[in-house]
């Protein structure tokens, strides 16, 4: 297993990185089309390689040499597009970009026949989609990776940015007190199982008709059993933060339900992290956003920029744990160039 032996420091922090990651865990062929297709074993080693990413890049510069890369969004991006591409930039490999914002993915070609026509050109599909079946779908028919860049129903890449950059500032999150407060969404489903694979404590808390979908809480409930970790579900966002360790929240209106802002706003506004909020959490803890926030409605500015907030480190981890995905899924063993 790997062994957490060497202290990388930045002007916010010291912590113990993984000086390897565990050799004998291998995703290579794999699709990450959900949280739940890692085991905590498998996630663990996925972290760990992430960290080691982080700390020595340059020893996995030409990993994925001359790996392609295929990107398909159908909706827009700032974080997950560029995090993708500069992450396997940096690994020797190219990213190929397809907007898919005017025509929905399956419209002009079935994605059957996509899927077997892209296993022939590049070496992994990333799919940003509305409906989660489309990734589903591609991985059914792809002999390459395909990865959830983001659904209706997850976004895991996200969520393992997220537990590394809370591994930065707690060295482990296993026993750790993560709320989560507002929509029961899809980044809300990928945070409660990567939560419950790493064993940490998990409160979620949502309005009454805005819970998180009962097959994820089943899923995430049955893996906590597994590892140590606990999930508490309620509606009150006092209780759910008194003394949390980390605070995380998100817009309460997705892309796609754009239309319900309106109707979504008075209903959310109890659940606004603010100053007086974070008041109840430990001294220590940490505020955090997947991006982008709307200023002042699921969260104040003087928590979004105030020194509890780790927004941006999320957002640079996410090329780190991108990384180290890509690294997985392709076959890091053999295409590295770390030794």
């Amino acid at each position: 297993m790997a062994t957490r032996t060497e202290l990388y420091n930045d002007d916010h922090h010291a912590i113990a990185l993984c000086a390897t990651a565990d050799p004998m865990v291998s995703l290579e062929g794999r699709d990450f089309c959900s949280t739940s297709d890692l085991s905590p074993t498998e996630l663990r080693a996925t972290l760990d390689l992430a960290h080691e990413l982080k700390a020595h890049p340059h020893k996995y510069r030409w990993a994925l040499d001359a790996r392609q890369m295929v990107m398909f969004f159908e909706k827009a991006s700032l974080r997950t597009r560029l995090t993708f591409e500069t992450a396997i930039n940096t690994l020797g490999g190219s990213a190929i970009f397809v907007d898919q914002t005017q025509s929905p993915l399956g419209e002009r070609e079935s994605l059957a026949d996509m899927a077997r026509n892209l296993e022939r050109w590049t070496s992994v599909i990333i799919l940003r989609t509305y409906a989660h079946e489309t990734i589903t779908e591609m991985a059914l028919y792809s002999k390459v990776p395909v990865i959830n860049a983001l659904s209706d129903l997850e976004h895991p890449c996200q969520a393992l940015a997220d537990f590394m950059t809370l591994e930065e500032r707690f060295s482990t999150v296993k026993g750790l007190n993560f709320t989560y407060v507002g929509d029961g969404n899809n980044v809300c489903h990928s945070l409660m199982l990567t939560a419950a694979l790493l064993g940490a404590h998990c409160t979620i808390a949502t309005p009454r008709k805005y819970a998180p979908k009962a097959e994820i809480v089943v899923q995430a409930t049955e893996i906590a059993c597994t590892t140590g970790g606990t999930l508490i579900f309620t509606q009150d966002p006092v209780a759910a933060v008194t003394g949390a360790d980390a605070v995380y929240t998100d817009v309460c209106t997705s892309m796609g339900s754009e239309h319900e802002e309106t109707k979504r706003a008075p209903i959310f506004k109890p659940y606004q992290v603010n100053e007086a909020l974070m008041a109840h959490a430990r001294p220590e803890a940490v505020f955090m956003h997947c991006l982008p926030a709307r200023r002042n409605a699921e969260v104040t500015d003087a928590v979004l920029d105030g020194p509890r907030s780790i927004v941006f480190d999320q957002a640079e981890n996410r090329m780190h744990a991108q990384k180290a995905l890509l690294l997985m899924l392709v076959g890091r063993h053999q295409n590295s160039k770390a030794d």
